[in-house]
């Protein structure tokens, strides 16, 4: 006679180290991607209740102008953006602005440069001056606080002495470059200054999430100790941050002088804190680590609409911008407070 088997139930195969989470954790929004979602919802928002209240405000042209005119702003923020990733800080982008305006006014209008020849030089030495600065704060474990901040009072300096005056821009084929646009669309165009900015725009997307380098990025201001057991390369990303920071700072200032046509050593004065504002708008924590470049484009574009949807009022004075700035970095700050809050213990 046989003994009747009995089926014990299968017991469940541990997850892989690694592996994907089962659905049923996979519920709701991810804390770390709050910021940006925020962002962008709020920028749908004022722009949707901007076009139900006035007519023609969110026309293609209008969209168009915001990147027209803060393609600067995105650009330096782009930079600021995996500088901020590392867990530093740059507030020299600003001088650096106003001197790279300096140098290239200077070399075309009283040194008879070639428009390119000048271009190419300013962008070497913005290059060069944030390199400086990330070798700086990497070799001797300074603070990027302070290095950034002499480095902005440095630049700063160095325009004065160039010259105390503007510079008019005044060249025939500097002024036809700045004045070029691309069409699109019967009543609508793109400035030299605004596709710069989105090529920046769609190179550092591609650095930050598809290369090495940005990858390191993010694991140093994850855990730079651990990025440092796991052999990655951290001396050489930290100086390359700053000096991204620094080339972006520099080109900025060259679609400056498209905007301007003109150096001036008062330019760009407190764009710095500008571009941290629209690097933290956009998701990225200060803290590092966590952050996206397509993030910083929102950030950007809501420090303009605001600016847009003050200017289709015609009531409310221009300070209003830097009121509701304020009031968004500190909701957005909190929300930072709430994300490390919530974010599991390693």
């Amino acid at each position: 006679m046989s003994t009747p088997t009995t089926h014990l139930p299968a017991a469940p195969r541990p997850t892989p180290a690694g592996a994907a989470a089962p659905a049923t954790r996979r519920r709701g929004l991810d804390p770390k991607y709050l910021p940006l979602a925020a962002t962008i919802a709020l920028f749908v928002c004022v722009a949707t209740a901007g076009s139900l209240r006035y007519d023609g405000f969110f026309s293609p042209q209008v969209f168009l102008n915001l990147l027209i005119d803060n393609a600067f702003l995105i650009v330096v923020a782009v930079g600021m953006t995996f500088v901020i990733l590392t867990g530093g800080i740059d507030l020299s982008v600003g001088s650096v602005i106003a001197l790279s305006t300096m140098v290239a006014a200077t070399l075309v209008e009283h040194r008879g440069w070639p428009p390119a020849a000048a271009i190419a030089l300013v962008l070497v030495m913005g290059t060069g001056f944030g390199t400086v600065m990330g070798w700086l704060i990497e070799r001797f474990r300074l603070q990027p606080f302070i290095v950034t901040l002499a480095g902005m009072f440095l630049a700063r300096g160095l325009c004065y002495l160039i010259s105390i005056d503007s510079i008019a821009i005044t060249q025939e084929g500097y002024t036809e470059l700045a004045q070029w646009r691309l069409p699109l669309g019967e009543s609508a165009s793109l400035s030299v200054g605004a596709v710069i900015a989105i090529v920046v725009l769609l190179a550092g997307i591609f650095v930050a999430h598809y290369t090495p380098f940005g990858r390191t990025v993010y694991a140093i201001g994850g855990n730079e100790a651990a990025a440092r057991l796991m052999g990655l390369p951290v001396r050489r990303t930290v100086v390359g941050a700053y000096a991204l920071s620094g080339f972006c700072a520099s080109l900025a200032g060259v679609i400056f002088t498209f905007y301007m046509l003109s150096g001036y050593g008062l330019h760009a004065v407190g764009m710095e804190l500008d571009a941290i504002a629209a690097v933290v708008i956009g998701g990225t924590l200060l803290s590092g680590g966590v952050g996206y470049v397509a993030g910083t484009l929102f950030g950007v574009l809501m420090l303009g609409i605001i600016q847009t949807l003050i200017a289709f009022d015609g009531t409310l004075s221009s300070w209003w911008t830097r009121i509701v700035v304020g009031v968004l970095l500190f909701v957005f700050c909190l929300l930072q407070r709430f994300i490390a809050t919530r974010a599991p213990r390693r």
